[in-house]
């Protein structure tokens, strides 16, 4: 990993939480708390870690659905078409040196395409699902011993996070929230 651009995007992680801490406007606090979750998830690819990456994002995606709504009731901001012109450009340059950050991340840890990764480390852990998964765990199907078996507990902590984020975004985002005492049931 280039330790520049690592060090680049801790920097951009911590100026985001700053400015989350010491801003006024609720809504300009949860669009740089989502900054800092997308920061992570672009780590977390920095680190060869994309499943946790994938479901960083999704949490993040749902989270910041919730923050805003609850912002944007509570607070009644509204949007106009009268913005400062700095405020823009920072902005924009701001979601440059992020969309420059993950453009990075794909070109330098991806390998070249038909070159799977696994065949190069002899010892890595995909080389023992392929030679030990059918003795150790006795299920023909590699994939499902995989997610089943050898990463179970993995597998259960990432479908529990975005599960409970779904269910989470759903009960918020219903239309009808409480059922009021006069209505009859239907």
């Amino acid at each position: 990993m280039d330790i520049f651009v690592f060090y680049t995007l801790l920097a951009f992680m911590i100026i985001a939480a700053f400015i989350a801490v010491e801003t006024k406007n609720l809504l300009s606090s949860v669009i740089c708390v989502g900054a800092i979750g997308f920061g992570v998830s672009l780590m977390f690819l920095f680190l060869s870690a994309p499943d946790i990456a994938i479901t960083q994002i999704v949490v993040e995606v749902l989270g910041l659905i919730i923050l805003i709504r609850a912002t944007i009731s509570r607070d009644l901001t509204f949007i106009t078409g009268d913005r400062e012109f700095f405020g823009t450009i920072v902005s924009i340059v701001i979601i440059f040196f992020i969309g420059l950050a993950g453009i990075m991340v794909f070109f330098k840890t991806l390998p070249e395409f038909g070159t799977p990764i696994f065949a190069k480390i002899p010892e890595a852990a995909s080389q023992t699902y392929i030679k030990e998964g059918l003795r150790e765990t006795g299920a023909a199907n590699l994939v499902a011993s995989v997610i089943l078996d050898f990463r179970a507990y993995d597998t259960l902590g990432e479908a529990t996070v975005l599960f409970t984020s779904i269910i989470g975004a759903t009960v918020i985002l219903r239309k009808k929230t409480r059922k009021l005492l006069e209505e009859p049931d239907v």
